[in-house]
């Protein structure tokens, strides 16, 4: 009921609205929301599918992306706190289910951050040839890099704001590289590298295979809350619906041009390729941490193994993906906190 529900007020929503000054603008939440959702190498890993990858772009949006994002502005009205998904969660189902679903949310985080140290290092090795090949110099790029994020998480929100409005600019002038690199090819060439781009038969999903890939999809939309973890720092409540709407365009137009930009230019199995790559680097890395400062055993690279390793995962992931979305398609939170 919903005298239950006021009931449950935490801490952090009699707090933190009167110590967080609001500066986040409509721009600062777009921006927030492109720098969680745009991860744009998932451009590249979804190639495998060939031309049916735009066809599994489409069914995200149309599935996943657009409904998150009405669900999302909903919800972001009814309790605009701190927390997003921890205070939904909490005032649907209780304080566990609260603190479970805010550790999935926060969990991922710490790891992403470790793993974007260690992708810092491969792009490193990749630029400068034989460069960082001693693993305690490996750790101290990893531990830099984590450093660097400590130093902008203690200084003001909007500094931090500030730096990362400008990062996001350049990431989004790199994006519009990558795609337009793919026209000029084609102007070039007068043919894309992919093949079968001009058949409609080509496009159709859920073909062999490739179903996998809308799994990756779902997981490369992830995110669509996260900016309102910060929802008493917002200045205006408009905000909400802003961010939501012109986030959720500049991603879908990103996915898709970054897409077409290395179908055209690139095959996709080469790019597959390069995508493997960059996640068995990240698995041989902890492989070697945990030998080392864990079980303190020696360690060896098994190739196979990590091969066969990377394949296992990708198909994992998508399965994953596949079934957590189907849950979440299928059931209406705001029916959920109406029925309390």
């Amino acid at each position: 009921m919903a005298t239950a529900a006021n009931d449950r007020v935490m801490a952090s929503e009699r707090i933190a609205p009167g110590m967080l000054p609001r500066v986040l603008s409509s721009f600062d939440m777009v921006v927030i929301f492109v720098a969680i959702v745009l991860f744009i190498v998932n451009a590249s890993a979804v190639q495998p599918a060939g031309p049916a990858a735009f066809t599994y772009w489409i069914l995200g949006f149309l599935l996943f992306l657009i409904p998150g994002a009405l669900i999302t502005a909903q919800l972001g009205q009814m309790f605009p706190q701190e927390g997003s998904l921890y205070v939904w969660t909490q005032k649907a189902l209780g304080p566990f289910w609260g603190f479970f679903a805010g550790f999935c949310a926060w969990w991922p985080g710490v790891l992403v951050m470790v793993a974007t140290g260690d992708a810092v290092v491969t792009l490193l090795q990749f630029i400068f040839t034989g460069g960082l090949p001693k693993a305690w110099e490996q750790g101290l790029v990893i531990l830099a890099v984590l450093w660097f994020s400590a130093g902008l998480a203690l200084m003001r929100l909007r500094m931090t704001q500030n730096y990362v409005n400008w990062a996001v600019v350049g990431y989004g002038a790199a994006i519009f590289v990558i795609g337009l690199s793919g026209v000029l090819w084609l102007i070039g060439t007068g043919h894309a590298a992919t093949p079968g781009m001009g058949e409609i038969s080509s496009y159709k999903p859920f073909v062999g295979s490739t179903w996998t890939i809308f799994g990756l999809v779902i997981l490369a939309l992830l995110g669509i809350e996260v900016p309102l973890n910060m929802g008493v720092e917002i200045v205006h409540m408009r905000s909400i619906k802003k961010y939501l709407f012109w986030g959720s365009i500049v991603v879908m137009f990103a996915y898709l041009w970054v897409t077409l930009g290395t179908m055209l230019a690139l095959e996709y199995s080469a790019l597959g390729l390069i995508a493997g790559l960059i996640g068995a680097a990240g698995l041989l890395a902890l492989s070697w941490a945990v030998c080392k400062y864990v079980f303190e055993i020696d360690w060896a690279p098994a190739p196979v193994l990590l091969s066969a390793g990377a394949i296992a995962t990708t198909a994992l992931v998508g399965i994953i993906g596949v079934v957590a979305s189907a849950d979440v398609l299928r059931k209406k939170p705001l029916a959920t906190l109406r029925a309390e």
